[in-house]
């Protein structure tokens, strides 16, 4: 039986806290910055965790 491959794109994407947790980041935080307010931008800025219910899927993905 092979190995499963972890998704590419969610290894790059998602990080594991010491509890198991999922951390992640905000979106509308990599362009098009010009427009946005600082406000905003200081608070996308921030790492945030993903959601209990996102969380079984994001780790099929990643295969934990």
């Amino acid at each position: 039986m092979p190995k499963v491959k972890t998704k590419s794109g969610a290894k790059k994407r998602f990080k594991l806290t010491g509890t198991g947790k999922i951390k992640r980041k905000h979106a509308y935080h990599s362009h098009i910055l010009t427009k946005k307010e600082t406000k905003q931008k200081r608070n996308l800025n921030h790492v945030t965790l993903v959601h209990k219910s996102d969380a079984p899927r994001v780790k099929k993905m990643l295969n934990i």
